[in-house]
């Protein structure tokens, strides 16, 4: 990996020098943008709407507009004397349990290395932050722009997960939740009974991108020059005549491909459980032959 920012982590007196990574990446097919008929790149020119010039990628600045339609240019000067203090550290402001911070904050993670001066006061917050069972507050300037962030350990390794700032999650404005919709016990009951029969341990490994497979199997097809095979269609199962009827069905699908699963699991039992009575008769023969000799 290559690391795309370097500062520091400030917490009290104590500074920690880090670098830092992107955590995660988008496993998506790429594509560009084509001539349908030849293949051919698709390109973009720069033109000013107003002169209707080319313009050069140094030439082109950022502009605001007002609410009248004019344009506020703003220079790479006027954003390098904005007054970021966190410009390069990553300052810690409280220390919070976890489940308080909603996760519909959250906006992108990154990885935390230590330089190698920095190692040692790395592992020692790194170590009182997962004996605290909390998560850091912190404020970070990444790419021109002040984020809230939390720290949070993950493998040993410190996390840093950008957020969004509080005016900048919605607030669902929904007509349903300004009425009086009327639950029956029965339906409660029924769907709690469908959440417990499809509960478990989280497994992300136990998940692929279907669609991202099947895309790529139609390329490999059009390179090697195979008929595209098209997947086959989930049959659908009859609609339910009501709620209560459509949960209780899910209810039994859902025991019954429980039950499938669990099935896989038992040959390597029943190996097992087979080779009991063969040891229990074998321990008996040698009682029988004092009896025949006798």
């Amino acid at each position: 990996m290559r690391s795309i920012w370097k500062g520091a982590i400030s917490f009290g007196l104590v500074t920690i020098p880090v670098k830092l990574y992107s955590a995660t990446e988008q496993r998506d097919v790429s594509f560009h943008q084509v001539h349908r008929t030849d293949g051919g790149r698709i390109k973009y020119k720069r033109v000013c709407t107003v002169c209707g010039n080319d313009v050069a990628y140094s030439d082109i600045a950022k502009g605001y507009e007002l609410p009248t339609g004019e344009i506020v240019v703003l220079t790479d000067e006027d954003f390098a004397n904005l007054p970021l203090a966190t410009g390069r550290r990553i300052d810690v402001l409280q220390f919070v349990p976890l489940e308080q911070v909603d996760p519909i904050y959250f906006a992108k993670s990154y990885y935390l290395e230590p330089e190698a001066q920095g190692s040692k006061p790395y592992v020692l917050l790194r170590d009182a932050l997962e004996q605290s069972e909390k998560v850091a507050v912190v404020k970070v300037a990444l790419r021109q722009r002040e984020s809230l962030a939390t720290l949070r350990v993950r493998e040993g390794v410190f996390v840093l997960e950008t957020m969004l700032w509080p005016d900048e999650v919605r607030t669902p404005q929904f007509a349903f939740l300004d009425e009086d919709v009327e639950i029956r016990p029965q339906e409660l009951s029924m769907a709690s009974s469908l959440i417990e029969s499809m509960a478990g341990e989280f497994d992300p490994t136990e998940y692929k991108d279907e669609y991202r497979e099947a895309l790529q199997a139609v390329i490999e097809a059009k390179v090697e020059g195979r008929e595209v095979v098209q997947p086959e269609e989930a049959v659908a199962e009859p609609g339910a005549t009501d709620l209560l009827s459509a949960l209780r069905a899910s209810v039994e699908a859902a025991k019954k491909g429980r039950a499938a699963s669990e099935k896989t699991t038992k040959p390597a039992a029943r190996k097992t459980a087979a080779k009991k009575p063969a040891a229990s008769t074998a321990a008996k023969k040698p009682a029988s032959k004092p009896r025949k000799t006798a």
